[in-house]
């Protein structure tokens, strides 16, 4: 029941903007809990890859005395990845067109992983 309404959530997140491409909910140790990815995209992947940009960010904020982490922005030529916790256990991954209107899916984001934490 839990996984369908996290899918659930995933879906309303990518249908709220047209700037998100995919979104995926990934544990901390890199395990994909429930994705929205295009076909194209790996899930297993998607998933090692955020858990490694996690820690990375996890250590930089500790090492840097920035406190605890609350996202993680990767910029590319075609577009952005965005980590934002959601829960103590998972991040939730999102990505989008590289012309996205970043507050918009910040503030899309952010809905989504509170939604997806009180459900984990």
């Amino acid at each position: 029941m839990r996984a369908e309404i996290i899918q659930s959530i995933l879906h309303d997140l990518n249908g709220s903007s047209a700037d998100i491409e995919a979104s995926a909910v990934i544990s901390t140790d890199g395990l994909t809990i429930a994705s929205a990815l295009a076909s194209s995209m790996d899930e297993d992947r998607v998933g090692a890859m955020a858990a490694a940009m996690l820690s990375l960010g996890v250590r930089t904020a500790a090492e840097l005395a920035r406190g605890e982490i609350e996202q993680v922005m990767i910029k590319g030529g075609d577009g952005y990845v965005l980590l934002i916790q959601a829960g103590a256990e998972a991040v939730l991954s999102v990505i989008t067109r590289k012309d996205a209107k970043l507050g918009l899916v910040f503030l899309d984001a952010k809905r989504a992983a509170n939604a997806i934490a009180e459900q984990l």
